[in-house]
C-alpha cells in the first residue's frame, strides 16, 4: 500500500508556467520563524508581503508553506527572493524524484519524505529554497513535518541558532533522511510476520502480500535512491550559502541516507529469499501430495489386476467348461480367499513403503 501524490503539467506547456491549485488541495498557509544566536520568534503572518521587512534584517528567516501556493502567491516569491521560474513550476509539480538545482543566488532542492499513516505508506515532496539569510520549504500534503526542528529552535541551546542558514538547511534534510527509518522499520516487522506465515502456513494471501510490500520497497528505492547524490551534489557545490562546519554535519547526513538504502536493499533481498521460499513450500507441497497420490495408486494395482482377473468370470456356471477355465470360482471359500490376499497384498506393500519413509 502506498500513496504519492503526482501532479504534472500538461504537455506542451511553456516552461516556467504556473497552474492554479489542485482540486481539493490544502490551501496554502504560510509560516516565518526569525531567529539569532540569542533568541528565536515566530510571527504570524498572513501574506508573503508581511514577510519582507524580516528578510532586510541581519536575523536569518525561514519561511514555511504547507499546502498548494496559488500562482499569484509563488509569482511574488520569485520576484522578492529572485527564484528562477523553473524552480517555482517544479514546486507545483508534485511526485518528482529528489534533485539539487544549484542558481547564482539560491539553491533549489527536491527531497522525498517518507510517513506511515493508517497502515499506508506515503511520500510527500518537499520543497527548498535556500538564500543568503533564508531558507524557504514547501510541503504539498498540507501538514507541516518540522515542528521538531522548530521545538529545536525554540531551546536555549539550540545548535541551529548558532550558525547561518546553511546549517537549518542540514536539519531539515536529517530529518527527512531519517524519516525513513520508522518507516523501513515497519516494513521490517511485517516482512518478518510474513516469514512466519510463509514457513508456517502459506496461502494465496501470503503471496499477495509479498507482492505489495515488494511494490512498496520498490517505490521507496525510487524516491529515497537520489537522496544520496543530493546530498553529495550539494558537498560537492563551492559556494558560500553553505560553510565549512555546515559540510561536516552534511556528510553525517549523507551517512545516514546510505545507511537508509542499505537497509532497503536488506529488505528487498528479503522479499527476493520470502518469494523463492513460498515458491520452494508449494513446490514441496505438491511432490508430497503426488507422492502420496502415486503410493495410493500403486497399492492398488495388484488389486485392481486380482479384482480384474477373477472378474472375467470364465465357466462360471457352466459344467460343460473346461476344468483350467478358473476353477477357484466355484470354490466354498473363495470369495473370502480372494479378499485375504488383496488385504495381505495391501498390507504388504504400505508397510514397505512406511518403511522406505515414502508417506
Amino acid at each position: 500500500m502506498r500513496k504519492i501524490v503526482k501532479r504534472y503539467h500538461p504537455p506542451g506547456t511553456p516552461p516556467g508556467t504556473l497552474l492554479p491549485a489542485a482540486e481539493g488541495a490544502a490551501p496554502a498557509r504560510i509560516r516565518l520563524l526569525e531567529y539569532t544566536a540569542e533568541r528565536c520568534k515566530e510571527i504570524a503572518v498572513e501574506s508573503l508581503d508581511d514577510c519582507l521587512p524580516y528578510l532586510k534584517t541581519p536575523a536569518a528567516t525561514w519561511i514555511h508553506i504547507q499546502g498548494a501556493p496559488s500562482p499569484a502567491m509563488l509569482k511574488q516569491l520569485g520576484q522578492k527572493f529572485g527564484l528562477h521560474p523553473l524552480a517555482l513550476e517544479d514546486v507545483q509539480n508534485t511526485g518528482q524524484r529528489p534533485k539539487f538545482d544549484p542558481h547564482p543566488e539560491h539553491y533549489f532542492l527536491i527531497a522525498a519524505l517518507p510517513r506511515s499513516a493508517d497502515n499506508e505508506i506515503h511520500i510527500d515532496q518537499v520543497s527548498i529554497f535556500l538564500g543568503p539569510g533564508f531558507l524557504v520549504t514547501f510541503t504539498s500534503n498540507g501538514e507541516d513535518p518540522f515542528e521538531p526542528i522548530r521545538k529545536r529552535l525554540h531551546a536555549e541551546s539550540s545548535l541551529i541558532r548558532g550558525y547561518p542558514v546553511g546549517y537549518l538547511l542540514y536539519a531539515v534534510l536529517d530529518l527527512v533522511i531519517d524519516a525513513g527509518f520508522p518507516v523501513l522499520e515497519k516494513l521490517g516487522e511485517e516482512i518478518e510476520h510474513l516469514e512466519e506465515a510463509v514457513l508456517d502456513s502459506p496461502s494465496r494471501d501470503t503471496v499477495t502480500t509479498i507482492h505489495h510490500l515488494r511494490r512498496n520497497l520498490l517505490v521507496l528505492r525510487r524516491m529515497l535512491w537520489p537522496q544520496r547524490d543530493l546530498v553529495s551534489a550539494i558537498l560537492r557545490e563551492e559556494n558560500n550559502l553553505i560553510d565549512e562546519h555546515t559540510r561536516l554535519y552534511l556528510r553525517d547526513c549523507h551517512d545516514h541516507a546510505i545507511q537508509v538504502m542499505d537497509l532497503l536493499e536488506n529488505y528487498r533481498d528479503m522479499i527476493t529469499s520470502l518469494m523463492d521460499i513460498y515458491l520452494s513450500s508449494l513446490s514441496y507441497r505438491m511432490n508430497d501430495v503426488m507422492r502420496t497420490l502415486t503410493v495410493i495408486a500403486t497399492i492398488f494395482m495388484p488389486l485392481t489386476f486380482i479384482a480384474g482377473l477373477y472378474g472375467m468370470n470364465f465357466g462360471n456356471g457352466n459344467p460343460a467348461a473346461s476344468p483350467l477355465a478358473m476353477p477357484e470360482l466355484n470354490w466354498y471359500f473363495g470369495y473370502p480367499l480372494a479378499l485375504g490376499i488383496m488385504v495381505a497384498v495391501a498390507g504388504a506393500m504400505g508397510l514397505y513403503f512406511r518403511r522406505k519413509g515414502w508417506f
